[in-house]
């Protein structure tokens, strides 16, 4: 009889995802010869090895790979007989891990921890930004309870709550602050500055444009919108930003930010979890206090005509 334990279980998923030993066994807050002495164990019980070893890096087994399925299913499987615990117990309480894209994060996480906090005392909030990509991977292997990203996300298997709209707008340098606020087309003809491949903001931005990603107007790929507004303040070119980064990025810098004339280019916030979690009412609960937490975030109203406050130098 074959006796694996929930700790063997998620060891071995560590190991699968990290694709090394070291790193697995710091993600799991062990020694590296204490994991690798589990993973052993384990092989010895399945009578074949489940990773083939090399210097640099581990590779999954036919059985390895087979093995994985089935035990990311079991420990999803007992991460939602936990959540069924916590659904009947009242207010949530415990770790709570949430995902969060870069390009809101800076902006609007920390607001969200004070109102949740605020909310649910007994709430241990763990946050982690990534992008999008990487946090709805996670959040259906049951690694994040939920995701805060731009919609949709297009997954069968989770369940979208739409939070609000936001607008994205134009930031370049102070000298052009009295030129028109340019269109799609002329933006096209314009040194643009955006995000690197795989974050989704870039991807909404350069569809607003109606750019490709190998036009030669791209003139830089930043790594976040801090890089990119600084840029700009050098004279590198122009950017567009959503409107809750205007605050904290262009507070600095000797900037022009206003609104597009028409057309306004804009993203969907919301939240994102698996339609099995049997948390959905409280996490609905928690999607309103981050919808009002959202409020505090929004820069004053502007229109084309009464553009937005500029940034002194």
């Amino acid at each position: 009889m074959i006796n694996v334990t929930l700790k063997q279980f998620r060891y071995f998923d560590a190991l699968a995802r990290f694709g090394h030993f070291g790193r697995a066994a710091e993600a799991c807050a062990i020694s590296q010869p204490a994991l690798s002495a589990q993973i052993k164990e384990l092989e010895a019980m399945l009578g074949a090895p489940l990773v083939e070893r090399t210097a640099r890096k581990i590779h999954l087994t036919t059985l390895g790979e087979d093995f994985l399925q089935r035990a990311r299913k079991i420990l999803a499987d007992v991460e939602e007989m936990s959540e069924l615990a916590r659904s009947a117990e009242g207010p949530l309480k415990g770790a709570l891990r949430i995902g969060v894209i870069p390009t809101i994060a800076p902006y609007l996480l920390p607001t969200i921890i004070k109102r949740l906090s605020g909310h649910l005392p007994d709430l241990d909030l763990l946050p982690r930004e990534s992008i999008t990509q990487s946090l709805i991977a996670d959040l259906l292997e049951s690694r994040l309870d939920f995701v805060v990203a731009a919609l949709p996300i297009s997954e069968p298997a989770l369940r979208e709550f739409a939070l609000f709209d936001e607008e994205f707008v134009l930031v370049r340098p102070i000298k052009d602050a009295q030129k028109p606020v340019p269109s799609p087309s002329k933006l096209q003809e314009m040194k643009l500055l955006l995000l690197e491949e795989g974050h989704c903001f870039r991807d909404q931005a350069l569809s607003f444009c109606e750019m490709r990603p190998s036009d030669p107007s791209l003139v830089m790929e930043g790594s976040s919108l801090a890089t990119l507004v600084q840029m700009v303040d050098a004279g590198l070119g122009v950017t567009v930003i959503p409107e809750m980064a205007v605050p904290l990025e262009t507070k600095a810098a000797g900037l022009d930010v206003a609104r597009f004339a028409r057309n306004q280019p804009k993203r969907t916030i919301g939240m994102v979890w698996r339609k099995t979690s049997p948390l959905s009412k409280q996490f609905m609960e928690i999607g309103a206090v981050i919808r009002q937490a959202s409020q505090t975030r929004q820069i004053p109203e502007a229109s084309p005509d009464r553009p937005l406050p500029r940034a002194p130098r």
